[in-house]
């Protein structure tokens, strides 16, 4: 699915987490600026960089690399390189999910990256994503 202009595929595992692969074309923009109250992120880079903004400050993660984000960090992503980013995220405890499934755009739609970031998209986002604990602030 594409969620907000990244190719998300989430995995259904057992454990108290949620894993999601997922794909970044270059200069495609993360999520606004957010945190969560309940759930701790990580990710790891399998594939090219990213440029994590976490409270403000910008950090590059390479390919092999991984950061933690604890739980109440502002912090938002954006693939800066010149290539496709691909990446491992976990959140923890298990339930972030939901959100991917809610503003996920099938892949089997030839137009579903496009539809993704649609401004109705980006709007709806913006007034429910307190709903899944993610609490969108911004400013940085």
């Amino acid at each position: 699915m594409w969620v907000l202009g990244h190719k998300v595929s989430g995995h259904q595992l057992s454990g108290d987490y949620d894993l999601a692969t997922g794909e970044s074309a270059p200069n495609v923009p993360g999520p606004p600026p957010h945190f969560h109250e309940n759930y701790h992120e990580s990710f790891l880079i399998v594939e090219g960089e990213m440029d994590f903004i976490i409270n403000g400050e910008v950090k590059t993660i390479r390919e092999g690399e991984s950061i933690d984000i604890a739980q109440g960090t502002l912090h938002t992503f954006k693939n800066s390189g010149d290539k496709v980013c691909k990446w491992v995220n976990v959140h923890s405890p298990k339930g972030f999910a939901e959100f991917f499934q809610q503003y996920g755009i099938d892949e089997e739609d030839p137009e579903a990256m496009q539809k993704s970031v649609a401004p109705e998209i980006i709007q709806n986002v913006l007034q429910k994503a307190a709903d899944y604990d993610m609490k969108i602030q911004m400013e940085m």
